[in-house]
């Protein structure tokens, strides 16, 4: 999604690295699995914490968690099952970007994301 309107990738990246956080929420959008799209009638939605995801990219290729924390600073999300262990000995999540996954269930217990899909439908 571009902020600026110039096409040089400097500039798009700069926009990218510095965009204020009610416009980074628009980064954080992922698909729906295909029998989730034809259910709710919309194609992708932003992430959420409490939505099950699918991992469709990476090490972590094919592994469904819940979203336990969504980075809105450096666009990454934490889910469950997708961890590591760190130089300390601990586990820790390992930040995936949202492009790289497929929300395989909504949570849709707040009434304003209800909402949000109504008026996103087709």
């Amino acid at each position: 999604m571009p902020f600026t309107t110039s096409a040089q990738p400097r500039k798009q990246r700069r926009s990218l690295y510095g965009a204020p956080l009610h416009l980074r929420r628009k980064l954080l959008n992922a698909k729906l699995t295909p029998e989730l799209q034809k259910k709710l009638g919309v194609k992708r939605l932003p992430i959420r914490r409490g939505d099950t995801v699918l991992i469709t990219r990476g090490d972590f290729k094919g592994v469904t968690g819940k979203v336990v924390r969504v980075d809105l600073k450096r666009v990454r999300i934490h889910v469950e099952g997708a961890t590591r262990t760190n130089s300390k000995g601990q586990t820790v999540y390992y930040p995936i970007h949202p492009s790289k996954v497929m929300i395989a269930d909504v949570d849709t217990s707040d009434k304003a994301r209800q909402k949000i899909i109504e008026r996103r439908k087709k």
